[in-house]
């Protein structure tokens, strides 16, 4: 029986063929560098765009082409988009030879000279037989999150003038118009986030369980580690003082009365 094959297999099996290539970590995507500079940055449904795609160095004038040519494939990735770098759809049906093609010339784009003048033959590259892991597409999908979401909302909804939304693809609950709880998985383990205020972070961070997450804990939000199950009364009242912290005086009253 013939070894599955995934389509993070062939990104792999494309990037890893080039000369002292490397893969690293970074913001929670695979890098593929040469020469410390990366090529190729490996991106799963980034921040719920649905894609799964390459977001690769390219000449100049190459995204730009690529793009006007055939929108299905290429687009303008975010971030890297505006110095030029194009971005390659993987499952929507481009030949993985043209992928590898477009992969080698990322390479080339960054690689010391010698390298690239001295690139071999391009190798067959058979396609992957399946597409990538769901909850590696979707780290929320998992049903144990799916069912902490759920409690999660149950209660943030029965708060005055409450709304789900969504912001970099997760769910976040707002008073009006003012986030006061969120979720994410970014590393493999859920985290239910609220507002808690300097002193509260001061005291809940003694529990392990808590954090001062990146971005948002300069202005007073905690992250409570919730993949292995939560203290339901102890979330209900985070989401309470959250959500005093941000409503309107009019919530407040309706809440209150």
């Amino acid at each position: 029986m013939a070894k599955r094959k995934t389509i993070d297999d062939a990104v792999r099996e494309v990037c890893l063929s080039l000369p002292e290539s490397t893969e690293v970590m970074s913001r929670g995507s695979p890098d593929f560098r040469v020469a410390g500079k990366t090529f190729a940055t490996y991106v799963l449904n980034h921040h719920g765009d649905g894609r799964v795609a390459l977001w690769l160095a390219a000449a100049p004038g190459a995204q730009q082409f690529h793009v006007e040519h055939d929108d299905e494939n290429y687009f303008v990735p975010p971030y890297v988009g505006p110095r030029g770098w194009l971005g390659v759809n993987l499952d929507r049906g481009l030949d993985w030879q043209v992928i590898a093609e477009r992969v080698r010339e990322a390479y080339r784009a960054v690689a010391p000279a010698k390298l690239a003048r001295d690139l071999p033959a391009m190798n067959k590259i058979a396609p992957p037989t399946a597409s990538v892991d769901a909850e590696a597409f979707d780290p929320m999908s998992a049903p144990h999150v799916k069912k902490t979401i759920a409690r999660l909302e149950k209660i943030c909804l029965a708060l005055p003038e409450t709304s789900r939304g969504e912001a970099f693809g997760n769910p976040v609950w707002r008073a009006g118009k003012k986030t006061f709880c969120q979720a994410y998985r970014y590393t493999g383990r859920l985290e239910l986030s609220f507002w808690v205020g300097p002193d509260g972070q001061d005291m809940l961070t003694l529990d392990s369980r808590f954090t001062i997450p990146a971005y948002m804990g300069h202005n007073g939000w905690i992250a409570l580690d919730a993949e292995d199950g939560v203290e339901w009364r102890q979330v209900e009242d985070l989401v309470l003082g959250s959500y005093r912290h941000f409503a309107l005086k009019r919530m407040l009253k309706a809440l209150d009365g």
